[in-house]
């Protein structure tokens, strides 16, 4: 928006575009490698026990001789967009002009490509600093049909992912989120129903949240960003499009018997019309 090397004044700049000077000046500090490393181990740990909250994840760094608060775990949580799943009431009120979509996947059995569709953001670490990956999923498949990274949690890189998802495999019957705000923002959800596409919600803190994507976040972390240390935004995604190209092509799932992803996505529907 503003740009420094053109000829009007960076303050002037400022002032056409109402924004105050204070914010244009504005530099963000570099994360320190020692928050950056504890985040990482946080990862790592809410990835194996996501159950587990903020104290207990402090008492876990503890015994790994890491002198943490409970409130500075808390904090880093909700930077890093994680928190603990378990049952609770649902008391937790949507964004002003954000709906809340009622759970449409309870009892429902899914078999076939395009009938559900998840979504959901994961932290990434790099070597210095971290971005945020989303990713929609064919459910009976597992197939990754569009990601998307970025280096904010804004909406519009999930909308992103989104509208090419549709553009290249058509609409699925139903689309299935958690409720961060990235998907109850009507940016988001007027692109579904535009599409006539049912909108599927999990409660808030719910024990089934996305586990559809948690085990695709699962073999992405292990099996790739855990073993490297991207040295920029750049590098980490195209070494993550790297990986899912591979998820999806050449990696066998236990899942589904062996197969690939794109192997039963692509057998599944060409045999539904048949099936009709």
């Amino acid at each position: 928006m503003i740009d420094r090397e053109h000829d009007l004044p960076v303050a002037r700049q400022a002032k056409v575009l109402n924004l105050a000077r204070s914010t244009v000046y504005y530099r963000p500090r570099p994360v320190s490698a020692e928050t950056l490393a504890l985040m990482r181990r946080l990862d790592e740990l809410h990835l194996d026990f996501p159950f587990a909250g903020a104290r207990m994840l402090a008492l876990l760094l503890q015994r790994e001789g890491v002198p943490i608060g409970r409130r500075r775990v808390s904090t880093l949580m909700k930077r890093m967009g994680v928190e603990a799943i378990y049952r609770r009431p649902n008391t937790r009120k949507p964004a002003p002009g954000h709906r809340i979509y009622p759970y449409l996947l309870r009892g429902v059995k899914i078999e076939r490509p395009n009938h559900v569709w998840a979504m959901d953001i994961t932290y990434i670490p790099m070597r210095r600093g971290f971005v945020y990956l989303a990713a929609v999923v064919d459910v009976a498949s597992r197939r990754v049909l569009a990601h998307r990274v970025s280096i904010t949690m804004e909406a519009a890189f999930c909308v992103e992912a989104l509208e090419e998802a549709l553009a290249r495999h058509g609409k699925p019957e139903i689309f299935n989120t958690d409720q961060g705000s990235q998907f109850t923002s009507h940016e988001f959800t007027s692109v579904l129903t535009t599409a006539n596409v049912s909108i599927s919600m999990d409660g808030k803190g719910a024990w089934r949240d996305n586990v559809f994507v948690e085990r695709l976040w699962r073999s992405v972390k292990y099996e790739e960003v855990y073993l490297r240390a991207y040295d920029s935004v750049s590098e980490a995604r195209a070494s993550i499009g790297r990986y899912l190209a591979f998820y999806n092509q050449g990696r066998p799932h236990s899942s589904l018997d062996g197969r690939t992803s794109n192997e039963v996505y692509f057998d599944r529907q060409a045999q539904a019309p048949q099936s009709a």
